[in-house]
């Protein structure tokens, strides 16, 4: 099954301000990829490194994801780059999208987010898939060596990053795809000088290398699957076998192979994709019950106020809740009445809690 031709791009704001494009592919229960470093929603599109994955990722489902702030279709001049922000950032694009429950793929650096995401929301996680991602980012890991490591990085990526010649790229390129082919060398490349500007990928390492949620991993209580090549040439294989280890029954599917990015039709590719599939296979149903088909006629903004009604809120706390005028909420939730064909406050609560609304995590 190709990829449909019909990505969809919207954008959200966060809770800052700052605008956040999103893209929805395919059809079917939802799966939602937390942000990773070195994303654009419209040049992935067409690459040779990220289509087969899209392809994958999108099989029988509703793939939801999005660009980091800083990169990508996504807002660039930001003042916040912070692990705090980038979770602030994947709370709105699901809300924009209005889903209640749904599978979780984080990889990289989108597995910390989506290790506390899911702490954060359990109850709207139904299965959680992490792939060659970390707990500790590189300054939290007790080797020196790896802090010197991105200093030499920062000063690469602030001489060489926004340059028509690769060669300070070239750096990355062979760590996140070191049996990588030319062509798809030549896109990564370029993906690297498309996606961010020197200065915020300077910022976006810099933030990376401070995370630290391996406090958070005994908290994980949904269904998780670890997957990590052994010769990862990105982020050790020794972060895998953490996280496996520190989430309770996390299954740990260790792959052979040296590519961060995994690479369409190298060895590990398939046992990847078999994995997957079988383990999101399990959530589908449940995943399935979200309001993304419940309330298909509600906008993002009418599904954040059908939220917080659901929790009990009254008109002005919603209001203050959403920053805006307590009469817009009025005339929202007069909208929403309509479009759920109900007249009463109480009759709405029941329609978003039957959709998955309205939970106190």
């Amino acid at each position: 099954m190709a990829v449909s031709d019909k990505q969809q791009i919207r954008f959200c704001t966060a809770a800052d301000g700052t605008r956040i494009a999103y893209a929805t592919v395919g059809s079917g229960p939802p799966l939602v990829r937390a942000s990773h470093w070195l994303s654009h929603l419209e040049f992935d599109w067409e690459s040779p490194v990220w289509r087969p994955w899209l392809t994958e990722l999108s099989r029988d489902r509703t793939l939801v994801r999005y660009d980091d702030r800083a990169s990508g279709l996504s807002d660039w001049d930001v003042a916040d780059i912070s692990f705090d922000s980038w979770f602030a950032d994947l709370e709105a694009v699901v809300s924009a999208v209005g889903l209640a429950r749904f599978a979780l793929f984080g990889m990289s650096r989108g597995a910390p987010l989506a290790i506390a995401y899911a702490v954060r929301h359990p109850q709207r996680v139904s299965h959680l898939v992490l792939a060659g991602g970390f707990a500790r980012g590189r300054c939290r890991r007790g080797q020196p060596q790896q802090a010197d490591e991105m200093r030499l990085e920062l000063d690469l990526v602030r001489m060489g990053w926004g340059r028509e010649n690769p060669a300070f790229r070239r750096h990355f390129t062979s760590q996140f795809l070191p049996d990588g082919g030319l062509e798809q060398i030549r896109w990564f490349d370029d993906l690297q000088r498309v996606s961010a500007s020197p200065e915020n990928a300077a910022r976006i390492i810099e933030a990376s290398s401070r995370i630290d949620v391996v406090g958070l991993l005994p908290q994980v209580k949904v269904p998780t699957l670890v997957l990590h090549a052994r010769g990862d040439a990105r982020i050790p294989f020794e972060e895998g076998r953490l996280l496996a280890s520190g989430i309770p029954g996390a299954r740990f599917v260790p792959l052979d192979g040296t590519n961060h990015v995994l690479l369409e039709g190298e060895p590990a590719w398939t046992r990847f994709w078999h994995e997957v599939h079988g383990f999101l296979g399990s959530g589908d149903a449940a995943a399935s019950a979200g309001p993304t088909k419940a309330l298909p006629a509600l906008t993002g903004r009418e599904r954040q106020v059908l939220e917080l009604l659901a929790r009990g809120l009254a008109n002005d706390e919603i209001a203050e809740r959403l920053g805006i005028a307590a009469k817009t909420v009025r005339n929202q939730v007069s909208a929403i009445f309509d479009k759920l064909q109900v007249s009463t406050r109480a009759q709405a609560i029941v329609c978003a809690r039957e959709a998955g609304l309205g939970s106190q995590e």
